[in-house]
């Protein structure tokens, strides 16, 4: 009897690419699921639960960014110092105006496993409020391979 072998990538098969996504406009969710699933490396054939395969992702323009409903004011985000009393809260509303990336970062960190993997995940997750970035120079690089692979 033939016995299957799983597929587990090694270090050499795995590449990571860069990518870049323009939130503006972009409802939050669907913007936090579709970065969560690049990072981990869900779109990709070599897709292994227990391995980074996934690529590095520059989000641009966060402070533009939606939400539906009633959430700006009715979404909140929980604190707690450890102390009685010590629950601190803070709206989205309120966060958006603070740190906008903030928002973003939470979104996808939540959707991530909650464990060693998930944080070295979220390290590479480069989220921007405005159009200005300093990874051009991984994304330029990436359009280049391409040109050369298609020359």
């Amino acid at each position: 009897m033939k016995q299957q072998k799983s597929f587990y990538p090694k270090e050499a098969d795995i590449c990571q690419e860069w990518q870049l996504i323009d939130a503006s406009g972009a409802v939050l969710g669907r913007l936090a699921t579709k970065i969560a699933s690049i990072v981990r490396g869900k779109v990709k054939a070599e897709y292994t639960p227990s391995v980074d395969t996934g690529d590095y992702v520059v989000v641009i323009n966060a402070d533009k960014i939606k939400v539906t409903g009633n959430k700006m004011q009715a979404k909140n985000y929980y604190r707690h110092s450890g102390y009685p009393g010590g629950l601190k809260t803070t709206s989205l509303e309120e966060l958006m105006k603070k740190d906008s990336t903030q928002v973003i970062y939470k979104a996808v960190k939540g959707m991530l496993p909650h464990n060693t993997l998930g944080r070295q995940i979220m390290k590479k997750v480069k989220i921007y409020s405005g159009a200005e970035h300093p990874h051009s120079a991984q994304l330029n690089n990436k359009q280049e391979l391409q040109e050369n692979k298609e020359a």
